[in-house]
């Protein structure tokens, strides 16, 4: 006898708060494998050093373990930074954001960055104002930013800036960087994907943490690339969020 199939009841179905948790607890356990490797350089150069740094030798593995440190760090802040955007969005109240503060505040936090990396950076800046979230506003422009870097060679430039246009007001982030090809445009939004699979920077949550917070904010991303020659990711705000 054939088995009826209804569908399953609702009260079997997840909550919103154990769907949370779920993400939360994924997010956390996908990234401890990223984690091992850099803490395993770590461990074993301080391991190295501990017994004497006398030559060249053990200067270059201190080196590594300085670099390995810093990426471990960017790695805890994008993971902290996508778990503090998750519990945001679930509190949001729209409040005026002035660009003017805001586009200081993100041009002075990355024009020693971009110095070092060999980078050309300029924040135009504009009085603009709309209806946002500043701290979830900021995370979005950091990450887009800090992905600008991670993916344009030494001697490129990074621009950022606000026009506005028919659908709104369009903050831009402008770089000469390798460019996205269109195969891998509609999965670059997805948790722990990398436009290079070859470059070890960084864990792929920063588009993820982008999308995650626009569609938050109410806010659209849009993205125009030419694989090879760069990118620009611009977050648009409709009309209504301006204030006149």
């Amino acid at each position: 006898m054939m088995k009826e199939i209804c569908p399953r009841d609702a009260s079997h179905w997840p909550k919103s708060g154990d769907r949370a948790s779920g993400f939360l607890r994924t997010l956390l356990a996908m990234t401890g494998h990223d984690l091992r490797h850099p803490l395993q350089i770590i461990v074993s150069v301080n391991e190295l050093l501990s017994r004497r740094l006398s030559g060249a030798a053990e200067s270059e593995y201190l080196a590594k373990s300085r670099e390995a440190s810093v990426q471990l760090i960017k790695q805890l802040d994008r993971l902290i930074e996508a778990l503090r955007v998750h519990e945001r969005a679930e509190e949001i109240s729209l409040q005026p954001v002035f660009f003017d503060l805001l586009f200081k505040d993100l041009n002075r936090e990355h024009a020693s960055e971009a110095q070092i990396r060999g980078l050309a950076f300029r924040v135009v800046q504009s009085h603009a104002v709309v209806m946002s979230d500043k701290f979830l506003l900021e995370g979005i422009l950091r990450n887009l930013i800090c992905n600008a870097f991670k993916y344009t060679p030494r001697g490129g430039k990074i621009l950022v800036g606000c026009r506005r246009s028919t659908a709104g007001l369009r903050i831009e982030v402008h770089d000469t960087g390798i460019g996205i090809s269109p195969q891998n445009r509609s999965n670059i939004f997805k948790a722990f994907t990398r436009v290079d699979h070859s470059a070890s920077e960084g864990l792929g949550l920063g588009l993820f943490i982008v999308r995650h917070a626009a569609d938050s904010l109410g806010h659209d991303v849009d993205v125009r690339s030419i694989e090879g020659k760069g990118s620009c990711f611009a977050v648009v705000m409709s009309s209504a969020a301006i204030p006149s």
